[in-house]
């Protein structure tokens, strides 16, 4: 029978729920077992679709298109899983599940309630994540979003007391994660936050069964251990250090040494079977090696949020791994370019600028002016979605003469769109869950960097966009700006630009999708990986 790890925070949000449910996912996989993955989120947004970067971090999209809360993306990055629409459900998405099928009749006039609707619907989902699996899987672990104690969290917390009294307690564990601070003038770690937070999940029916403490810069001492697993009903060895750990990737090795996926399966009465992370353990010794640091310079516009781009921050990772240098990526806000500073004064001591991906129009024309100097000082440059709509704005512009080119999203009436609506865009009106989204197609073509770099014909890559570069202009463009189309979305007698390039550059390509959704750090993904090579290249050249 399918087991099902729950994991729970106390104490603080943001506290490293994604990062543990990630680690021991892989940490399974490498013992052999199938797993599948899952986050309850408690905001009543549908999905993180159309909330703000600044608020809530990136939204990582899956291959199927749904808008996703972004430790998704660190469960994708840490395991083998392929994650779905089933993989995250929020609060909204839940509620609003139920008073449909309260509108069509199903409930048959009973009065609708947190309990038994919305808890059967929490339930359901869970159920569903498995249901369609080619083969069984052995492990579920489901995150839940918040913090121990938040009223948006007691539906959820309810659902899963429910769930584990139908499994049966033996196939089901609690591992809560929570904050053990360091007091520096008492000189010691205090556990009375997290004897608090096992007491506000056990008034609510649950027992932990393993407590991942995060302790800051200290590791968790025998007695401290001890004292927590005393109060809270644990056994010593169910109490899990989580101090900081570098580099990130390293974590699932310090978890590995204190056996918490051994204590898991303990658990749930399996004997571990012998595990295999050699190609994990020789990829964090890699890292650990770099002796070489790369300056990239990533022109934005949401650069006060630390999560706005953690997949690309990520794929910079990766692709410093692979490539055997450590990347310092330093965002750039875009309006310091619109309000006078010189973008060959700020990008000079950079060996490559990136122009991530975005919406609306503030800070566009600092792009622009990025993309300009990167260009014509034979800078390498990478564009991400609209990053590459702005590359296309910059060439018209400069090299075709077309000084109003613009995009339909920043001036609806401009004389050149250059980046216009997508045909199936027109006419909606709802936000979200209504852009392209998801993987499609990409067929690249022979002698083009795009080619060289994935080193095959065809791809598939994920998006997330409303906007497109409009054919109108791809014969000019092609001809006189000297752009090539290294990446076409075969879609009849309307074929979409997916990659552009240019050939008169040491490297210059830009790509519609988000490549960075796809990375991980065993395989780094293919244009972070030569962006970063022509990089180093110019570094070197700079001496």
């Amino acid at each position: 029978m399918t087991k099902y790890v729950f994991v729970t925070g106390g104490v603080v949000s943001s506290i490293g729920k994604g990062v543990m449910a990630a680690s021991l996912g892989m940490l399974l996989e490498a013992r052999g077992f199938k797993i599948a993955i899952m986050k309850l989120d408690p905001y009543i947004n549908v999905d993180p679709g159309t909330m703000n970067p600044f608020e809530h971090g990136e939204v990582f999209v899956t291959d199927d298109g749904a808008e996703t809360d972004l430790d998704l993306g660190h469960y994708e990055r840490f395991t083998t899983c392929t994650l779905s629409q089933k993989s995250n459900a929020t609060t909204g998405g839940i509620y609003n599940a139920v008073i449909q099928k309260e509108r069509r009749g199903e409930y048959l006039g009973k009065t609708v309630q947190v309990i038994p609707h919305i808890t059967d619907e929490i339930k359901s989902r869970i159920r569903s994540l498995t249901a369609d699996q080619e083969e069984e899987v052995d492990i579920v672990i489901i995150e839940i979003g918040g913090t121990v104690g938040d009223i948006e969290s007691l539906p959820f917390l309810e659902a899963l007391r429910q769930f584990r009294l139908e499994i049966g307690p033996p196939n089901c564990c609690f591992c809560h994660v929570t904050l053990v601070p360091y007091i520096e003038a008492a000189g010691e770690l205090k556990t009375k936050p997290t004897q608090h937070s096992v007491r506000s999940l056990r008034d609510i029916g649950i027992q932990p069964n393993v407590i991942v403490c995060r302790t800051g810069t200290q590791t968790l001492s025998d007695n401290e251990r001890h004292k927590i697993a005393m109060f809270c009903d644990v056994m010593d060895d169910a109490i899990i250090s989580a101090e900081d750990t570098s580099p990130f990737y390293a974590i699932p090795l310090n978890f590995k040494n204190q056996k918490l996926d051994e204590t898991v399966l303990n658990l749930f009465g399996i004997d571990p079977p012998e595990s295999d992370l050699s190609d994990w353990i020789a990829m964090v010794d890699r890292l650990n090696k770099v002796d070489k640091t790369l300056r990239i310079a990533a022109v934005g516009k949401y650069i006060d949020h630390d999560d706005a781009y953690k997949s690309i921050n990520e794929a910079f990772d990766h692709a410093g791994i692979v490539n055997d240098c450590s990347i310092d990526l330093q965002w750039i806000d875009s309006e310091r370019f619109e309000k006078g500073e010189d973008p060959a004064d700020v990008l000079a001591d950079f060996d490559g600028v990136l122009v991530g991906p975005g919406f609306g129009s503030r800070g566009i024309e600092g792009k622009i002016r990025a993309v300009q100097h990167a260009r014509e000082s034979k800078l390498p440059f990478f564009g991400i979605c609209l990053g590459m709509q702005i590359a296309c704005l910059e060439l018209a512009r400069n090299l075709l003469g077309l000084k109003n080119a613009n995009s339909t999203e920043f001036d609806p009436e401009t004389p050149d769109p250059i980046i216009s609506l997508l045909t199936e865009q027109k006419g909606i009106k709802d936000m979200g869950g209504t852009m392209r989204l998801g993987a499609y197609r990409c067929e690249l073509q022979e002698n083009t960097r795009a080619r060289a770099a994935y080193g095959k014909d065809v791809i598939s890559e994920r998006h997330r966009h409303r906007y497109e570069f409009n054919n109108a202009y791809l014969e000019a463009m092609q001809k006189d700006a000297g752009m090539v189309v290294s990446g076409w979305h075969p879609k009849g007698d309307h074929n979409l630009v997916e990659i552009v390039e240019l050939a008169d550059h040491p490297w210059f390509c830009a790509a519609q999708f988000h490549p960075e959704f796809k990375s991980t750090p065993l395989k780094p993904q293919p244009l972070f990986k030569d962006f970063v090579a022509a990089a180093l290249a110019h570094q070197e050249a700079r001496g």
